[in-house]
Protein backbone atom coordinates (compact mmCIF):
# COMPACT_ATOMS: atom_id res chain seq x y z
CA UNK A 1 0.00 0.00 0.00
CA UNK A 2 3.07 2.25 -0.06
CA UNK A 3 3.25 2.74 3.40
CA UNK A 4 5.24 5.31 4.82
CA UNK A 5 6.08 3.63 8.30
CA UNK A 6 7.65 7.33 10.22
CA UNK A 7 4.33 8.99 8.97
CA UNK A 8 2.23 6.19 10.60
CA UNK A 9 4.38 5.84 13.62
CA UNK A 10 2.98 9.74 14.53
CA UNK A 11 -0.24 9.08 13.79
CA UNK A 12 -0.53 6.03 15.82
CA UNK A 13 1.50 8.25 18.55
CA UNK A 14 -1.17 11.17 18.43
CA UNK A 15 -4.62 8.84 18.13
CA UNK A 16 -2.71 6.77 21.39
CA UNK A 17 -1.67 10.38 23.38
CA UNK A 18 -5.43 11.73 21.78
CA UNK A 19 -7.02 8.41 23.89
CA UNK A 20 -4.93 8.51 26.61
CA UNK A 21 -6.67 12.10 27.23
CA UNK A 22 -10.11 10.79 27.33
CA UNK A 23 -11.47 10.14 30.63
CA UNK A 24 -13.72 7.34 29.54
CA UNK A 25 -10.81 5.10 29.25
CA UNK A 26 -9.76 5.78 32.81
CA UNK A 27 -13.71 5.37 33.92
CA UNK A 28 -12.97 1.80 32.59
CA UNK A 29 -10.06 0.72 33.70
CA UNK A 30 -10.95 1.80 37.43
CA UNK A 31 -14.23 0.41 37.22
CA UNK A 32 -12.67 -2.62 35.94
CA UNK A 33 -9.88 -2.68 38.80
CA UNK A 34 -13.18 -2.45 41.49
CA UNK A 35 -14.51 -5.32 39.63
CA UNK A 36 -11.68 -7.07 40.16
CA UNK A 37 -11.66 -5.76 43.90
CA UNK A 38 -15.35 -7.20 44.27
CA UNK A 39 -14.22 -10.61 43.00
CA UNK A 40 -11.72 -10.60 46.16
CA UNK A 41 -14.30 -10.08 48.38
CA UNK A 42 -16.91 -12.49 47.06
CA UNK A 43 -14.15 -14.49 46.85
CA UNK A 44 -13.48 -14.84 50.50
CA UNK A 45 -17.11 -15.78 51.23
CA UNK A 46 -16.35 -18.76 48.88
CA UNK A 47 -13.95 -21.06 50.89
CA UNK A 48 -11.34 -22.77 48.68
CA UNK A 49 -13.11 -20.79 45.35
CA UNK A 50 -11.30 -17.58 45.86
CA UNK A 51 -8.68 -18.02 42.99
CA UNK A 52 -11.06 -18.92 40.92
CA UNK A 53 -13.52 -16.77 41.41
CA UNK A 54 -11.13 -13.95 40.68
CA UNK A 55 -9.68 -14.92 37.35
CA UNK A 56 -13.22 -16.02 36.26
CA UNK A 57 -14.91 -12.30 37.05
CA UNK A 58 -11.32 -10.87 36.37
CA UNK A 59 -10.42 -11.95 33.03
CA UNK A 60 -14.17 -11.45 31.81
CA UNK A 61 -13.95 -7.61 33.27
CA UNK A 62 -10.84 -7.53 30.84
CA UNK A 63 -12.69 -8.71 27.93
CA UNK A 64 -15.84 -6.82 28.59
CA UNK A 65 -14.49 -3.93 28.88
CA UNK A 66 -11.61 -3.90 26.33
CA UNK A 67 -14.65 -4.40 23.97
CA UNK A 68 -16.12 -1.52 24.98
CA UNK A 69 -12.91 0.76 23.95
CA UNK A 70 -12.25 -1.13 21.16
CA UNK A 71 -15.92 -0.88 19.89
CA UNK A 72 -16.59 2.71 21.12
CA UNK A 73 -12.77 4.39 20.23
CA UNK A 74 -12.81 2.22 17.64
CA UNK A 75 -15.79 3.40 15.63
CA UNK A 76 -15.08 7.37 16.28
CA UNK A 77 -11.30 7.20 14.89
CA UNK A 78 -12.52 8.26 11.62
CA UNK A 79 -16.19 9.80 12.46
CA UNK A 80 -13.96 12.60 14.87
CA UNK A 81 -11.52 13.35 12.00
CA UNK A 82 -14.23 14.38 9.92
CA UNK A 83 -16.34 16.18 12.17
CA UNK A 84 -13.92 18.26 13.12
CA UNK A 85 -12.78 18.51 9.74
CA UNK A 86 -9.13 17.60 10.78
CA UNK A 87 -8.47 14.76 8.69
CA UNK A 88 -8.27 17.57 5.68
CA UNK A 89 -5.16 19.03 6.79
CA UNK A 90 -3.98 15.41 7.73
CA UNK A 91 -4.88 14.35 3.61
CA UNK A 92 -3.15 17.63 2.47
CA UNK A 93 -0.08 17.08 3.83
CA UNK A 94 1.95 14.06 1.95
CA UNK A 95 0.10 11.46 4.13
CA UNK A 96 -1.69 8.39 2.51
CA UNK A 97 -4.94 7.60 3.85
CA UNK A 98 -4.20 3.69 4.10
CA UNK A 99 -1.33 5.75 6.61
CA UNK A 100 -4.06 7.12 8.45
CA UNK A 101 -5.98 4.18 8.63
CA UNK A 102 -2.90 2.46 9.85
CA UNK A 103 -1.55 4.26 12.31
CA UNK A 104 -5.28 5.21 13.78
CA UNK A 105 -5.62 1.61 14.65
CA UNK A 106 -2.22 1.08 15.69
CA UNK A 107 -2.61 3.87 18.08
CA UNK A 108 -6.09 2.24 19.46
CA UNK A 109 -4.19 -1.02 19.97
CA UNK A 110 -1.37 0.62 21.67
CA UNK A 111 -3.79 2.11 23.97
CA UNK A 112 -5.56 -1.56 24.44
CA UNK A 113 -2.28 -3.14 25.59
CA UNK A 114 -1.42 -0.18 28.33
CA UNK A 115 -5.51 -0.92 29.53
CA UNK A 116 -5.19 -4.82 29.32
CA UNK A 117 -1.82 -4.71 30.99
CA UNK A 118 -2.51 -2.79 33.68
CA UNK A 119 -6.04 -4.66 34.11
CA UNK A 120 -3.84 -8.01 34.22
CA UNK A 121 -1.09 -6.59 37.01
CA UNK A 122 -4.19 -5.44 38.87
CA UNK A 123 -5.46 -9.08 38.46
CA UNK A 124 -2.35 -10.77 39.21
CA UNK A 125 -1.84 -8.48 42.29
CA UNK A 126 -5.39 -9.63 43.40
CA UNK A 127 -4.35 -13.22 43.03
CA UNK A 128 -1.48 -12.74 45.35
CA UNK A 129 -3.20 -10.64 47.84
CA UNK A 130 -5.82 -13.61 47.88
CA UNK A 131 -2.90 -16.36 47.84
CA UNK A 132 -1.27 -14.32 50.58
CA UNK A 133 1.95 -14.77 48.22
CA UNK A 134 3.08 -15.77 44.94
CA UNK A 135 0.85 -18.58 43.64
CA UNK A 136 1.94 -20.37 40.00
CA UNK A 137 -1.92 -19.26 38.57
CA UNK A 138 -0.79 -15.83 38.71
CA UNK A 139 1.55 -16.63 35.39
CA UNK A 140 -1.06 -18.92 33.92
CA UNK A 141 -3.64 -16.40 33.28
CA UNK A 142 -1.23 -14.34 31.01
CA UNK A 143 -1.98 -16.57 28.00
CA UNK A 144 -5.36 -16.10 28.19
CA UNK A 145 -5.02 -12.57 28.39
CA UNK A 146 -2.67 -12.67 25.48
CA UNK A 147 -5.80 -14.08 23.50
CA UNK A 148 -8.07 -11.65 25.01
CA UNK A 149 -5.47 -9.08 23.80
CA UNK A 150 -5.56 -10.35 20.03
CA UNK A 151 -9.07 -10.50 20.07
CA UNK A 152 -9.64 -6.74 20.58
CA UNK A 153 -7.14 -6.09 17.82
CA UNK A 154 -9.46 -8.14 15.61
CA UNK A 155 -12.57 -5.91 17.23
CA UNK A 156 -10.80 -3.00 16.66
CA UNK A 157 -9.79 -3.64 12.67
CA UNK A 158 -13.70 -4.77 12.28
CA UNK A 159 -14.84 -1.32 14.19
CA UNK A 160 -12.69 0.44 11.95
CA UNK A 161 -13.94 -1.07 9.09
CA UNK A 162 -17.39 -0.27 9.94
CA UNK A 163 -16.35 3.22 10.48
CA UNK A 164 -15.09 3.93 6.90
CA UNK A 165 -18.45 4.04 5.54
CA UNK A 166 -21.52 4.31 8.09
CA UNK A 167 -21.62 6.28 11.06
CA UNK A 168 -20.30 5.39 14.55
CA UNK A 169 -23.81 3.62 16.07
CA UNK A 170 -24.62 1.70 12.97
CA UNK A 171 -20.49 0.82 13.25
CA UNK A 172 -21.01 0.12 16.85
CA UNK A 173 -24.37 -1.92 16.38
CA UNK A 174 -22.68 -4.20 13.60
CA UNK A 175 -19.37 -4.44 15.72
CA UNK A 176 -21.23 -5.67 18.77
CA UNK A 177 -23.21 -8.02 16.05
CA UNK A 178 -19.85 -9.58 14.96
CA UNK A 179 -18.56 -9.82 18.60
CA UNK A 180 -21.84 -11.99 19.63
CA UNK A 181 -21.78 -13.85 16.66
CA UNK A 182 -18.00 -14.63 16.73
CA UNK A 183 -18.54 -16.47 20.11
CA UNK A 184 -21.18 -18.49 18.44
CA UNK A 185 -19.47 -19.67 15.37
CA UNK A 186 -19.71 -23.29 16.17
CA UNK A 187 -23.26 -22.90 16.39
CA UNK A 188 -23.37 -21.51 12.84
CA UNK A 189 -22.13 -24.63 11.70
CA UNK A 190 -23.89 -27.28 13.25
CA UNK A 191 -26.77 -24.55 12.47
CA UNK A 192 -25.93 -24.62 8.67
CA UNK A 193 -25.78 -28.13 8.65
CA UNK A 194 -29.10 -28.51 9.94
CA UNK A 195 -30.75 -26.30 7.54
CA UNK A 196 -33.11 -27.85 5.26
CA UNK A 197 -33.43 -25.19 2.95
CA UNK A 198 -30.33 -24.52 0.52
CA UNK A 199 -30.28 -20.20 0.62
CA UNK A 200 -30.16 -20.85 5.16
CA UNK A 201 -27.37 -23.07 4.44
CA UNK A 202 -25.16 -21.27 2.53
CA UNK A 203 -26.22 -18.13 4.74
CA UNK A 204 -25.08 -19.88 7.69
CA UNK A 205 -22.56 -21.53 5.85
CA UNK A 206 -20.78 -17.98 4.44
CA UNK A 207 -21.02 -16.13 8.33
CA UNK A 208 -19.19 -19.11 9.46
CA UNK A 209 -16.51 -18.46 6.93
CA UNK A 210 -16.66 -14.75 6.96
CA UNK A 211 -16.89 -14.19 10.52
CA UNK A 212 -14.30 -13.97 12.93
CA UNK A 213 -14.02 -17.45 14.68
CA UNK A 214 -13.73 -15.31 18.33
CA UNK A 215 -14.47 -18.41 20.42
CA UNK A 216 -11.32 -19.91 19.84
CA UNK A 217 -9.78 -16.41 22.03
CA UNK A 218 -12.37 -17.68 24.92
CA UNK A 219 -9.85 -19.40 27.47
CA UNK A 220 -11.34 -17.76 30.28
CA UNK A 221 -12.69 -21.06 32.28
CA UNK A 222 -9.79 -22.94 31.58
CA UNK A 223 -7.57 -20.38 33.04
CA UNK A 224 -9.46 -19.94 36.07
CA UNK A 225 -8.59 -23.97 36.90
CA UNK A 226 -5.37 -23.22 36.24
CA UNK A 227 -5.22 -24.64 32.69
CA UNK A 228 -2.81 -23.56 30.05
CA UNK A 229 -3.33 -23.48 26.91
CA UNK A 230 -1.03 -25.77 24.32
CA UNK A 231 1.58 -23.25 22.92
CA UNK A 232 0.38 -24.65 19.08
CA UNK A 233 -3.26 -23.02 20.32
CA UNK A 234 -1.83 -19.97 20.97
CA UNK A 235 0.59 -19.37 18.02
CA UNK A 236 -1.91 -20.51 15.60
CA UNK A 237 -4.92 -18.62 17.37
CA UNK A 238 -1.82 -15.03 17.49
CA UNK A 239 -1.31 -16.09 13.83
CA UNK A 240 -5.53 -16.10 12.51
CA UNK A 241 -5.67 -13.06 14.30
CA UNK A 242 -3.15 -10.88 12.30
CA UNK A 243 -4.06 -12.42 9.03
CA UNK A 244 -8.02 -12.04 9.52
CA UNK A 245 -6.68 -7.81 10.83
CA UNK A 246 -4.28 -7.10 7.90
CA UNK A 247 -7.27 -8.77 5.51
CA UNK A 248 -9.50 -6.52 6.56
CA UNK A 249 -7.60 -3.48 7.06
CA UNK A 250 -6.47 -3.91 3.26
CA UNK A 251 -10.60 -3.93 2.62
CA UNK A 252 -11.13 -0.62 4.84
CA UNK A 253 -8.01 1.23 2.89
CA UNK A 254 -9.97 -0.05 0.08
CA UNK A 255 -13.33 1.65 0.79
CA UNK A 256 -11.98 4.96 2.64
CA UNK A 257 -10.11 5.46 -0.76
CA UNK A 258 -13.18 5.42 -2.91
CA UNK A 259 -14.84 7.58 -0.09
CA UNK A 260 -15.96 11.30 -1.01
CA UNK A 261 -14.84 13.36 1.89
CA UNK A 262 -16.64 16.73 0.79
Amino acid sequence: MGVNVRRTLAIARNAFREAVRDRVLYNLIIFALLLIAGAIFLGELSAGQEAKIIVDLGLSAILLFGVFIAVFVGVGLVYKEIERRTLYSILSKPVGRGEFLLGKYLGLCLTLLVNVVIMGVGLSLALIFVKRGFDPLVLRIWPAILLIYVELMILTSVALLFSSFSSPALSALLTFFVFTIGHLSADLKTLAHSMGSAPARWLFTGLYYLLPNLASYNFITPAAHGVLPTARSVVTAVIYGLIYVGVLLAATTLIFRRRSLK
